[in-house]
């Protein structure tokens, strides 16, 4: 198996797991686009790509962006789509309910909108690949509207796996994975957690980049695998605490 000749569209593809999944897809054969917010970092992280990847500046929280995306991409092979953006950090109980509501603009009607301009150019034996996270199966305290967030996109793409058929959709749920978004902490303070959570893992270790990026690649990849949820933890959800 391998990506030879496909068009792959990574979204939230600047950074972490959107990068290294764009660089492990081109290094599998396919010609990547990848998409971002923020011009700047757009353009950095092309500077880390080959020749064969592109960049669009897309804000998925505008569905005309998300059309022009797709417009512009033409026909494609897979769908990748990491974005997300750091949850309020105030007590869910603190905010409005339009706050509330925004945690879900990125992670999942993203998510929605992108499917929805994707899927009618997405050629035979194509695929979606959606990202949730373990906070749905283990939530944290006070992170109840991200646990929602992340929930819904597993529900989503089990549905999208049956209203889109036969292309294939599927979610990773990556565990605690070191990823750029850590590394704005104090280093006293990101040290902690590494090992905070390397402890709650039953491989002793936080994940990496590029391991989840190998498991959207499989998803792509595979085609015999649709409204699969893969788990991407260490084996943390297996662990008491």
């Amino acid at each position: 198996m391998s990506l030879l000749d496909q068009r792959v569209v990574v979204i939230g593809g600047s950074s972490g797991m959107g990068l290294a999944t764009a660089k492990a897809a081109a290094a599998a054969g396919a010609s990547v686009t990848i998409a971002s917010s923020g011009k700047d970092r757009l353009d950095a992280a092309l500077a880390e790509l080959p020749d064969s990847c592109d960049g669009f500046v897309t804000d998925v929280r505008d569905e005309a962006n998300v059309s022009a995306l797709f417009e512009h991409v033409g026909a494609l092979d897979h769908l990748v789509y990491t974005a997300g953006d750091m949850p309020d950090q105030r007590p869910w109980t603190e905010l409005s309910l339009g706050d509330a509501q925004s945690g879900f603009y990125v992670r999942f009607w993203g998510a929605v909108s992108a499917a929805k301009h994707a899927a009618p150019r997405i050629r035979p034996g194509g695929s979606i690949v959606l990202t949730s996270g373990i906070l749905g199966l283990r939530p944290m305290p006070g992170a109840a509207l991200a646990a929602g967030s992340v929930g819904a996109v597993e529900g989503l793409a089990r549905g999208l796996a049956v209203d889109l058929a036969p292309v294939r959709v599927n979610t990773v749920r990556p565990g605690p994975v070191h990823t750029p978004m850590w590394d704005g902490l104090p280093q006293p303070q990101l040290d902690a957690m590494v090992a905070a959570f390397a402890n709650r893992t039953l491989t002793k270790s936080v994940g990496e980049a590029d391991q989840v990026a190998a498991t959207n690649v499989y998803l792509m990849e595979n085609r015999f695998v649709t409204g699969a949820v893969i788990t991407v933890d260490g084996g943390y959800v297996l662990t008491g605490s």
